[in-house]
């Protein structure tokens, strides 16, 4: 028997209808019914139209009641502007940044009248400086490639790619349509922490196999790695990186659980548990406890996925705990291929207020904090970053390239582009346009092959936005996008360039005895030990 909570998504539309034939009887009975007989029966058959129609996924779930939305949005300077919120306004993102997601992903026009609605005289407020010989560039398709001196299989990546999102916080239908769209545009999805799924090999989209603490898809029966599951899931040909999470931004350092009434039997076959269970991702990794054992396991993975670049994702926490893990790569000679830097304005399914508020660096600070310890350790240049955390237009990926990444991924920015609308309700299973949830009456709601063009298309449109912007600042490629190209204005109104607010530091400082220490770098790289994370107070 249907849910109470299902009945209610379709009792606008079943209202309307009862009402059309009550009306129709009462034509026969007084004959005074005719008109309203044909308000709703407009009603009924606007309906009928929405659970068919296979654009919009919130009217097929909320037929003649989800209008009531696009009304809205219709009249938005009127109503929202005045009376709701602000279009800057940031809950996390706002209705502009949303709105150009929207545009770009359904290949309409994104450009916006009047002038700028930001407050350029306040701080915070930053911008690109352009050229007066701006450049023109054709070919939008930008591309790093990854992979270090011991990588045998090198991967050449987009330079804007979905982040990790797993099958179980995700709908199969989501998830189809990310990869459809990935493998459509030519860029990588991650798999998120919750394996490899059915859905994620359907498509054939490139895949970057990311492995969490429950070590999902390539698991013994009590949790722990097993070597041989996990070379069978690396050498498919569609995995092209493999990705150790240590931590994600919104939720550094938390754990997770998915409960037994959650797990699906499609979720229990892409993580390699058993139904009946509770689903634990533990907080850290069994497999290895220092920064030796973490360079050995990335070596270890590196040689059974055949050379594939194998690499980590972290948000920043204790600083002097990365150096350890940069001192454990020179003394082992083990150098990962990539690192992802997380922010704290990352998202997630779910994660309690304090730890999304309050635990974790932004990603600015983060991702400079990174270039900069890889650069004084001498290694940077052996080590491509990339960079994640609210990174949805052209300027997010122009100011991360310019603070020292070489690539961004998004996953809020792909879920807008299959029709997310931000309703905040992923940890409920209650999402309205089938994006996260496994309840299969809402998840049918999301067509997966017309959201796969629009994934495809705004990454599309994505990239050409950041060639014009490129192009305007007078360069021929984003990777020449450097601090000095930033600027940003500080709370008392004077302009700071970005070079610095966020310098480049000397290549080889820390290394180097006799060079001047480096806003504090060189005070924590000497407390760090690659033989533990643990504080030279606490030895």
């Amino acid at each position: 028997m249907p849910k109470l909570s299902e009945l209610t998504r379709y009792s606008t539309f079943a209202g309307v209808v009862v009402l059309t034939l009550l009306s129709l009887i009462a034509i026969f009975w007084s004959g005074w019914f005719f008109v309203p007989f044909l308000i709703f029966g407009a009603l009924s058959l606007l309906g009928l139209h929405d659970v068919r129609q296979t654009s919009h996924s919130i009217l097929r779930n909320y037929p003649v009641l989800g209008h009531v939305r696009f009304l809205l949005e219709s009249i938005r300077p009127e109503i929202r502007q005045y009376l709701l919120e602000d279009d800057q306004d940031e809950e996390p993102f706002s209705r502009d940044a949303r709105s150009l997601v929207y545009q770009r992903a359904k290949g309409q026009e994104d450009a916006r009248p009047f002038g700028t609605k930001k407050r350029v005289y306040e701080g915070g407020y930053s911008w690109v400086t352009h050229s007066v010989q701006p450049k023109h560039i054709e070919n939008t398709d930008f591309r790093v490639t990854i992979g270090g001196k011991d990588c045998k299989i090198p991967y050449s990546a987009s330079i804007y790619n979905i982040s990790a999102m797993s099958f179980g916080s995700l709908s199969a239908n989501a998830i189809t349509a990310l990869n459809n769209g990935a493998a459509a545009g030519g860029f990588a999805h991650d798999t998120g922490e919750g394996g490899i799924s059915r859905y994620h090999r359907e498509a054939g989209g490139d895949l970057i196999y990311e492995i969490g603490s429950g070590y999902f898809g390539c698991r013994t029966e009590d949790g722990q790695f097993s070597p041989e599951k996990f070379a069978k899931q690396a050498e498919r040909d569609q995995v092209k990186m493999i990705e150790v999470k240590l931590s994600q931004g919104a939720k550094p350092g938390h754990g997770g659980m998915l409960p037994a009434a959650k797990i699906t039997t499609e979720i229990a076959e892409a993580r390699d548990i058993p139904m009946g269970e509770d689903c634990i991702s533990p907080a850290s990794h069994s497999a290895f406890s220092t920064p030796i054992e973490m360079m050995e396991f990335l070596g270890q993975l590196r040689e059974l996925s055949g050379g594939k670049p194998v690499g980590f994702k972290l948000c920043i926490g204790h600083q002097r705990e990365f150096m350890c893990m940069v001192k454990a790569m020179l003394k082992t000679g083990i150098i990962p291929d990539f690192i992802v830097v997380d922010g704290t304005e990352g998202g997630t399914g779910a994660a309690p207020l304090e730890f999304a508020n309050h635990i974790g660096m932004p990603m600015v600070e983060g991702l400079s904090f990174v270039h900069n310890t890889l650069r004084g350790a001498g290694i940077r240049d052996e080590i491509k970053i990339g960079a994640a955390g609210k990174i949805i237009s052209a300027f997010d990926i122009a100011r991360a390239l310019a603070l020292g990444a070489d690539w961004c991924n998004s996953a809020r920015g792909f879920m807008f582009a299959i029709g997310c609308i931000q309703a905040q309700a992923c940890h409920t299973n209650h999402c309205p346009v089938g994006v996260a949830t496994q309840d299969p009456t809402r998840a049918q709601a999301l067509n997966p092959v017309h959201k796969a063009e629009r994934v495809a298309r705004f990454h599309r449109n994505t990239l050409d936005a950041l060639g014009e912007m490129t192009g305007a600042a007078g360069l021929t490629d984003p990777s020449r996008f450097l601090p000095h190209h930033l600027m940003q204005r500080q709370s008392d109104r004077s302009m700071v360039q970005g070079n610095q607010a966020f310098p480049y530091l000397p290549i080889g400082f820390l290394v180097d005895d006799h060079a001047a220490d480096q806003m504090g770098y060189k005070d924590r790289w000497s407390r760090a030990r690659a033989e533990t994370f643990t504080p030279p107070e606490y030895l």
